[in-house]
């Protein structure tokens, strides 16, 4: 039996060194427990987790960021908190980040998020980074852009940008909502689309594009508008504007799920039947897409999966800088509401 550890000292919590008392050990082999070592062996380590528990050890957070020199946080850098596919990107990223006993630290580009999370990544306040909002005039990219460093991109991605990226295949969904449309009967097809430096929106309009195209389907310019923001307003304003046209569209893509909803309020304030008159289609399947007073046609992004594997690439990137840059690229799936008057997919 091994001597009952001595009190813990004035001011402080149990050491290691009590744990390694208490366990029969040496002080290095509960490091190497605390390490998850694979080489402990399981009696051993068995015995030192339960002297863990029996003295509420609670790691040195602080000194184990000096030895390790890692601070077990990542940085999140968002956009638009109004837009709710941040916040659900961030919801998700947190609770992955939490079950990997690592915390989050979040900045928000619209506050100078960019210089902020760029600035904690050289002083080694976070381990890595995640970017889910990026563009070529990101502040961040001109300061990080090393292939060894820290960082990968989620959600917009950015060609030829030095980092581990991983997105969603917006072409293939632009392009199945326009062969929806097609399909479902719908000729004048109008888009709302948004600025062009954001990939995802330039992928997405893209495949909109060619989609049509491959139907020999027109978007003539006065049916494709761009605001300059993705503001519920913004979506109201186009959708009116398109539906005052003399030949107005029967059928409007928007290229997020914010354009949507206005969209679908400015038909409602012309007094444009939506489906009967008017289909509309949003894109990321936002939270409120499938409430009952939009039931919003739209694009599902599988976030979960997008976000778990960019988590997993920024996490290999810190143990092993040198590993090769990765580049990945999840489907999506066309999620059919009451917008399009719930009309199926055709028969593949």
């Amino acid at each position: 039996m091994s001597t009952p550890p001595k009190p813990p000292r004035a001011g402080g919590g149990p050491t290691s060194h009590d744990v390694a008392r208490l366990a029969g050990v040496s002080q290095t082999t509960v490091s190497r427990v605390l390490r998850q070592d694979p080489t402990v062996r399981e009696p051993t380590r068995l015995r030192v987790m339960q002297a863990l528990a029996q003295l509420r050890y609670q790691p040195n957070a602080a000194a184990r960021a000096i030895r390790t020199r890692r601070s077990d946080s990542i940085g999140v850098v968002v956009g638009r908190l109004s837009n709710q596919i941040y916040p659900a990107m961030l919801e998700t990223i947190g609770a992955r980040l939490a079950s990997l006993g690592q915390r989050m630290i979040v900045w928000d580009t619209e506050y100078g998020g960019d210089a902020q999370a760029s600035q904690a990544l050289r002083q080694g306040s976070v381990d890595g980074v995640i970017l889910t909002t990026a563009t070529r005039q990101s502040p961040f990219l001109g300061e990080v852009s090393s292939p060894h460093a820290p960082v990968v991109l989620v959600n917009r991605t950015i060609d030829g940008y030095p980092s581990d990226q991983v997105a969603s295949d917006n072409m293939q969904g632009g392009r199945s909502v326009a062969e929806y449309f097609v399909h479902g009967g719908r000729r004048r097809i109008a888009m709302i689309s948004g600025p062009q430096d954001a990939s995802t929106i330039r992928d997405r309009e893209a495949g909109f594009r060619a989609g049509l195209q491959a139907h020999g389907v027109a978007l003539p310019p006065h049916y494709c508008v761009r605001p300059d923001a993705f503001s519920h307003t913004d979506g109201q304003n186009a959708a009116m504007r398109l539906l005052e046209l003399a030949s107005p569209p029967d059928a409007i893509f928007c290229a997020n799920d914010v354009l949507a909803l206005g969209a679908m309020d400015g038909a409602r304030a012309l007094g444009v039947r939506v489906p009967d008159a008017l289909w509309i289609v949003g894109y990321d399947d936002i939270e409120q897409a499938s409430w009952g007073a939009y039931d919003l046609t739209t694009v599902r992004q599988p976030i979960d999966l997008m976000v778990a594997r960019a988590i997993d690439l920024l996490l290999a990137r810190i143990q092993d800088a040198e590993r090769p840059l990765a580049q990945e690229c999840f489907a999506n799936e066309l999620v059919i509401r009451s917008s399009t008057g719930r009309q199926p997919l055709p028969a593949a």
